[in-house]
């Protein structure tokens, strides 16, 4: 069976012959976002002129590192295309986002996008979204409360899931815009769209991790190839 590293390099390597000179990019963060990054580079170097918004600070890190030229969102509000990976995609190409943190600057790129695209090995398509915790990025102010609203919310729905606040060893996990990720065991979530309108009329919830109709296509690899996927 192919390596799963090679599997995140070939849906990076196919969705690098989608990008074309002049291009302005959305670029993921995670480990297929990083193999995206490192290919880029290469065409970057012979000759590939184009410009990058990324969605973190580790994805800008690396792309200064390897001479990726990136630009501020503020700079370049409206983008081509965004290429990214996910933690989960159904059929429909909804998408559980966020496990690497990066999930509020993923979305508002994406959402400034003419399109996304994402990138992942075909493992991570899914028949129902939420075997994967999804994440909910929290205001630090009100933490139990928007805990118990979060819950509360939830139930309403007929869902009761296992919360846990996201930490580094000792200490909460702090996003690059300085907030809380609360992650939620659901097991199964039938119903994405209304669980995404219920979590958005929690006061203290900055934004969460279901990517719904945002993405257009999904590139999808296995040891049996390339497939794609679109909505």
């Amino acid at each position: 069976m192919a390596d799963m590293q090679e599997l995140k390099r070939q849906a990076a390597k196919a969705a690098l012959d989608r990008v074309e000179d002049g291009m302005r990019l959305g670029i993921g963060t995670g480990s297929t976002a990083e193999a995206f990054i490192r290919l880029l580079a290469e065409r970057v170097e012979g000759g590939l002129g184009i410009v990058g918004v990324t969605t973190s600070e580790r994805s800008e890190a690396l792309c200064r590192e390897l001479g990726v030229p990136t630009a501020t969102l503020e700079a370049v509000p409206q983008l081509d295309v965004a290429i990214d990976g996910a933690d989960e995609l159904d059929g429909r190409l909804r998408l559980i986002k966020g496990g690497g943190g990066a999930l509020l600057r993923e979305k508002i790129v994406a959402a400034a996008s003419d399109r996304m695209l994402v990138i992942a090995d075909a493992s991570k398509q899914v028949e129902t979204l939420g075997d994967f915790p999804l994440p909910i990025e929290i205001n630090g102010f009100g933490l139990i409360a928007t805990f118990l609203a979060i819950q509360k919310a939830s139930r309403a729905l007929g869902l009761d899931p296992d919360l846990t606040l996201r930490r580094v060893g000792e200490e909460p996990f702090i996003t690059d815009s300085g907030h809380l990720i609360l992650d939620a065991a659901y097991g199964r979530i039938e119903d994405p769209e209304a669980l995404s309108a219920a979590l958005h009329s929690v006061p203290g919830v900055v934004e969460h991790g279901l990517f719904l109709g945002l993405a257009t296509e999904a590139i999808l690899a296995s040891a049996d190839g390339v497939s794609i996927l679109k909505a």
